[in-house]
């Protein structure tokens, strides 16, 4: 089958771990044609950038089309309306079977309608990842953006789109009031993640704890992604100085905002247990979550989560109402500093209990994660 993603609103990236990149890539390993259409930004070691319009055939047999946003009084409405008129004539020529709009709501999704309408055996899904933690934060675009222009659009393609699907619980909440999507319409469709045989997590995980020299009896916590305030960065640095074990290691990766650098550096060099090893690619980070044993992320929510899971590692997550499904006896939900304080200290103490943390993560990740079997429902 000929299978279009449209990522407008995701700024695609080339070998990263986001949903567009693996269930694109796991598309063609089943066998399909597969296109993705995004906007003309891309990440740089988790900075944005502007790159030029392009056409061209990725490494893991996907098509890449970045195209520019129709101009619109200026780039930043421009990125809000998202209007796109090349995609109609895109689809023309690429004929697609499915086509899944990612981030619904824009204008081209309106050029999307109007080629299904003219081509109604086609199947058109599209999905959400806005909620109220990271859209709709001010009055302008709660009202303005969402609660006129988007979802005027989407009621008017709500007709031709077969499944809309939500990635999180928040997402489906976001749906329903901000969108009026019902509920017969949206189905659960989560971030998934890369899941590795049993023997190449361990290959993986003992090379990378040779590397950082780290013996069995470590425990190692990974905690990732662009760091901003409100991924409580300091805050993990502080609960985790407090916990006075030579068996615990911290390992940040990614990158951090100016501000958040300030207020960690010093307490980065005040713990000899803790190190920061910058940006990595995708398939870098993956390795070092499988040799990991504790994923942190006490703040705002990543992807990284779903692929920390994928590995095996237990979780210590923010109690967000989206990370229901995947706390399920594998790790600990925490809000506090002292939250995080006291389950850092109960995993130094008991080391133990990861073993079963981790069997249970990776029976979330097989059960809810498996891009393989994320991939396959687009083609029943």
């Amino acid at each position: 089958m000929r299978i279009v993603h449209i990522a407008l609103a995701s700024s695609f990236t080339e070998g990263l771990s986001y949903q567009d990149n693996l269930l694109s890539s796991q598309n063609a390993q089943d066998g399909h044609n597969v296109t993705v259409i995004t906007n003309c930004r891309k990440y740089e070691k988790g900075i944005f950038v502007f790159t030029e319009p392009e056409d061209r055939i990725m490494t893991n047999g996907v098509r890449l089309i970045r195209v520019e946003y129709d101009k619109l009084i200026n780039s930043f409405i421009s990125e809000k309306v998202r209007k796109v008129n090349a995609i109609y004539k895109l689809l023309v020529d690429l004929k697609p079977d499915i086509i899944l709009f990612h981030g619904i709501g824009g204008l081209a999704l309106l050029n999307v309608m109007n080629y299904k309408i003219r081509h109604p055996m086609i199947r058109l899904y599209a999905d959400c990842h806005a909620d109220v933690n990271n859209s709709a934060t001010n009055l302008i675009s709660l009202i303005l953006l969402h609660k006129v222009f988007n979802r005027a659009i989407i009621q008017k393609s709500l007709p031709y789109i077969d499944k809309v699907f939500y990635i999180s619980y928040e997402c489906k909440d976001f749906l329903r009031k901000m969108y009026r999507v019902p509920k017969n319409k949206m189905e659960f469709f989560p971030l998934g993640g890369i899941i590795y045989s049993d023997d190449e997590r361990t290959e993986k995980r003992e090379r990378i704890r040779n590397e950082l020299r780290l013996t069995d009896n470590k425990v190692l916590f990974v905690h990732s992604g662009k760091m901003d305030r409100l991924k409580r960065t300091a805050d993990v640095l502080r609960a985790f100085s407090q916990v006075k074990s030579d068996k615990i290691r911290l390992m940040l990766i990614g990158s951090m905002t100016d501000d958040v650098s300030l207020v960690t550096e010093p307490l980065i060099e005040e713990d000899s247990r803790i190190s920061f090893i910058g940006w990595k690619t995708a398939d870098e980070l993956m390795e070092y979550l499988c040799s990991a044993d504790v994923y942190v992320q006490p703040g705002g929510q990543s992807a990284t989560m779903q692929n920390a899971i994928c590995c095996g590692c237990a979780m210590v997550l923010y109690p967000h109402k989206s990370h229901k499904p995947y706390l399920q006896g594998n790790g600990y939900y925490v809000e506090t500093i002292e939250d995080m304080k006291n389950a850092f200290k109960k995993i130094a103490d008991d080391p133990s209990m990861l073993k079963k943390m981790s069997d249970n993560s990776m029976k979330i990740a097989i059960e809810l994660l498996d891009y393989k079997k994320l991939a396959a429902r687009l083609y029943e």
